[in-house]
């Protein structure tokens, strides 16, 4: 026996479709190819208006975050940053560093060409070797327009959500949530996660460029997983799991036969 099908449950498939065919036409002729990294990306913001949003947020980090005045500190991300950057074939743009002054490690990369690194990741990267994985990592993602295709994708995902909202009429709220929950957990975050790991595998190529040692980035990664606790599940998480990085970076090492 055919089982017949709500009218609510109806209006919501038929609100999704409706999401569906919105995201597709916004991403039609938005598909651009990247070499280096072997796909095609989505690419909707220009790049005039990423470069003015990046360097209104690196001024605002600068007046905003303690810096250090330490010249050692500073020296040593910016030699090893010149390197990273050289063999990245980067070299067309100045280039600005900072390090911040907090115990997190962190770092960060802008498309309009900064690097900021934090006390923190320097006292845990013992060698120049594991922190021009970081580097290396951090200037992977502006040769893999990753900001510009995490917020085209960003957009794309709002106009769906909007679309099912208004398609699905008295039951837009439910619906928008639904789609919401669908584009971060479905959509958002893999996309986050696929991006960490082609930014691990090019910082790798990076570092050989430099002179770095490879293996070094997998150290790097165990005496990250060694000081840090965290209960969010990967599938939930913006960033892959510490074990899935290393498995993935000593594969990837081993293929390309670096030592």
């Amino acid at each position: 026996m055919t089982r017949a099908v709500r009218p609510r449950t109806l209006r919501l498939r038929t609100a999704l479709g409706a999401a569906v065919a919105v995201v597709l036409a916004a991403g039609v002729g938005a598909c651009a190819y990247n070499e280096t990294l072997g796909r095609n990306q989505l690419l909707l913001i220009p790049p005039d208006a990423m470069m003015q949003q990046s360097n209104a947020a690196w001024a605002e980090a600068i007046r905003t975050q303690p810096t250090s005045r330490d010249p050692a500190q500073v020296g040593r991300v910016r030699a090893v940053g010149d390197r990273i950057v050289q063999a990245a074939g980067l070299t067309d743009r100045r280039w600005e560093y900072a390090v911040f002054v907090s115990d997190t490690p962190n770092a960060f990369v802008l498309p309009s060409a900064q690097i900021g690194v934090t006390t923190g990741l320097l006292r845990l990267a013992r060698n120049d070797d594991q922190l021009a994985a970081v580097i290396g990592h951090e200037v992977a993602h502006v040769v893999a327009q990753h900001a510009a295709e995490r917020a085209s994708s960003g957009a794309i995902a709002q106009l769906g959500v909007a679309a099912v909202q208004g398609a699905a009429g008295d039951y837009g709220q439910q619906a928008g949530g639904l789609a919401a929950i669908f584009a971060q957990y479905g959509g958002l975050l893999p996309f986050s996660r696929r991006d960490e790991l082609e930014a691990d595998r090019i910082g790798v190529d990076y570092m050989v460029r430099a002179g770095y040692r490879p293996t070094e980035a997998v150290e790097l990664w165990r005496t990250m997983a060694a000081q840090r606790q965290s209960g969010v599940p990967e599938f939930a998480s913006t960033h892959p799991s510490d074990a899935t990085r290393i498995q993935q970076l000593q594969q990837y090492i081993a293929q390309r036969g670096y030592r």
